[in-house]
């Protein structure tokens, strides 16, 4: 018996090679630092899956307070709340960094999770993962100390414990913003951002630079 290809198995998703062959339905913009992907009340009609670079959601409340909900990077998706029948956008999404993005309509990612199981089973193995990373923030907000706050959002900004080799260099990032995150004052971020540098967990020449050092902060008890 002649053994051979099985010309009916068809080979895995690969969302690379769908977000240069799809023909409609995405389109792809680059943006610079502090440019905004899509803003908090507007229409919530597509999603963005970012190819390189990173982003921040922020939430602005009636009296004008913003917090920032969630640092994302590349391989994440964002505005996926549409998909679940969310009419307006909920948070702004604005880059952090140089960004390469791709815009794709919602009703072209709903017939992909209606056509593709291995799409599907990347985005929901997405959403999961985002799942996870809210509860580990909560967790993080809710026992750990204020020095370990600052200093898992730094990890995470530099990809420790993600696949891949950890950045050396993380897209700046200000005082106002890590206090936004880690829900916490300016002042008390700069404190803690000098004794890092005291302690040779991070420089700051030409950029902030994060050793691994500084996961001793995270683990330490």
């Amino acid at each position: 018996m002649e053994h051979g290809t099985d010309k009916n198995v068809q080979p895995p998703f690969d969302l690379k090679v769908f977000l240069i062959k799809a023909n409609g339905g995405r389109t792809g913009a680059e943006y610079r630092t502090n440019d905004s992907i899509f803003v908090q009340g507007e229409p919530a009609d597509a999603i963005f899956y970012i190819k390189e670079g990173k982003v921040k959601l922020t939430v602005v409340s009636k009296r004008g307070k913003e917090a920032v909900v969630a640092i994302l990077g590349d391989g994440d998706f964002c505005g996926e709340g549409c998909l679940a029948g969310q009419p307006v956008r909920m948070a702004s999404a604005i880059a952090m960094s140089a960004c390469s993005v791709m815009k794709l309509e919602k009703t072209a990612v709903l017939r992909l999770l209606h056509e593709e199981p291995s799409f599907t089973e990347l985005f929901v193995a997405h959403l999961l993962s985002r799942n996870i990373k809210i509860e580990e923030d909560l967790v993080d907000q809710l026992f750990n100390s204020s020095e370990k706050r600052p200093a898992r959002v730094l990890l995470l900004l530099a990809n420790f414990g993600k696949e891949g080799v950890p950045l050396t260099v993380i897209p700046k990032i200000n005082q106002e913003t890590l206090a936004e995150i880690i829900g916490t004052t300016r002042s008390r971020v700069s404190f803690f951002m000098n004794r890092f540098r005291k302690l040779g967990f991070i420089d700051y020449n030409g950029g902030l630079k994060i050793h691994s050092s500084l996961l001793n902060i995270v683990l330490h008890d």
